[in-house]
């Protein structure tokens, strides 16, 4: 129920205000005076009593509206921040378990460990929830499905929990990454458009896609506006991205090549960062923080507020002032008789 743009939590102690005209009612306590044209007319003590009575329908007012548990509901308020809408698109394919691609060690298992690709992926992008308050942020993950685990959200709570719950168990053995891509852009869907938005792609391969998933990728980015990074978390027998290894058959024909080529292709901005070590993890995720910080229209949830305090303290008061006034009463009658 709506009063004084509050809700009221129980409305129907607001059926007894009326009750607040009691003082206004009560028995009079004047005397006939024979002689009453010789008494004059004295405006001060009406205008004491009206306030005296005033003040007691006060105090009963204000503590029927506080029985009745008025609060502000809760709000979403809207204010320019800087930073982007985020989708963190996650592979939680078994290789995600293997050890990064170190030169001179070799590939050991490492499920559960805490340098497995899995895991330093966790550590660095909780960091990157955390340096960007502004932010914000869906998440999707895949292997041969792609499950959109949680929509886009300005709590950093949940997208926390959802980041450590992806590092927990181990991975699947097959991917499909065309999916992956096309259900992370469509959680943009049918969202307004409130700034930068940005697909951060986080795995360690690529796969062949068909013409008709190059078509709807191309198709879906375009549209929604969307950046695309991708994390590229090397293995000890993957390939590089790196476009210096020339012509060589083995690089060229790898699903990683194809991909990163197509990537570049759809005409959206992109970029690749190739991940070899914890080190150059954290350099490409200090690199997308430092660049994705645009304007951005940011919705802000205010809590639910409780409001009886400022009724309680108003009947306080009031009931401080009459206290005071029956003392002062007291006082002069004895001083009268004294």
């Amino acid at each position: 129920m709506m009063l004084f743009d509050l809700q009221w939590g129980a409305a129907w102690v607001l059926f007894l205000l009326p009750l607040v005209l009691l003082p206004w009612f009560r028995q009079s306590q004047e005397k006939t005076v024979v002689w009453s044209h010789f008494v004059p007319i004295d405006p001060l003590s009406k205008l004491i009593g009206a306030t005296l009575k005033l003040l007691a329908s006060v105090v009963m007012a204000c503590l029927l509206l506080a029985l009745a548990k008025p609060y502000i509901a809760e709000q979403k308020v809207e204010r320019v921040g800087e930073g982007s809408e985020v989708v963190i698109l996650v592979d939680r394919s078994r290789s995600m378990d293997d050890a990064f691609a170190i030169k001179g060690q070799l590939l050991m298992a490492s499920v559960g460990k805490s340098d497995s690709k899995r895991r330093v992926a966790k550590k660095y992008l909780l960091e990157f929830v955390d340096k960007r308050p502004d932010d914000r942020f869906g998440f999707v993950l895949f292997s041969d499905k792609a499950v959109g685990i949680l929509p886009l959200t300005y709590n950093k709570e949940a997208i926390r929990a959802t980041i450590n719950a992806n590092a927990l168990g181990k991975g699947l053995s097959e991917t499909n990454i065309s999916r992956a891509l096309i259900r992370a852009a469509e959680m943009y869907k049918d969202q307004t458009y409130r700034g930068s938005r940005i697909v951060l792609l986080v795995s360690d391969g690529g796969r062949e896609l068909s013409a008709e998933a190059k078509f709807k990728i191309t198709e879906t980015y375009r549209r929604e506006n969307i950046s695309l990074y991708w994390l590229y978390m090397r293995s000890v027998t993957g390939m590089t991205l790196d476009e210096a290894a020339g012509d060589n058959p083995r690089w060229t024909d790898t699903p990683e090549r194809k991909l990163h080529a197509f990537f570049k292709s759809i005409g959206i901005p992109y970029r690749s960062f190739e991940i070899e070590s914890v080190k150059s993890f954290s350099q490409a995720i200090n690199a997308i923080d430092q660049q994705q910080y645009q304007t951005l229209i940011v919705e802000d949830t205010l809590p639910r507020k409780d409001m009886t305090k400022p009724f309680y303290l108003a009947a306080l008061i009031a009931l401080l002032l009459l206290t005071l006034a029956r003392f002062y009463t007291a006082w002069g009658v004895r001083r009268a008789y004294e």
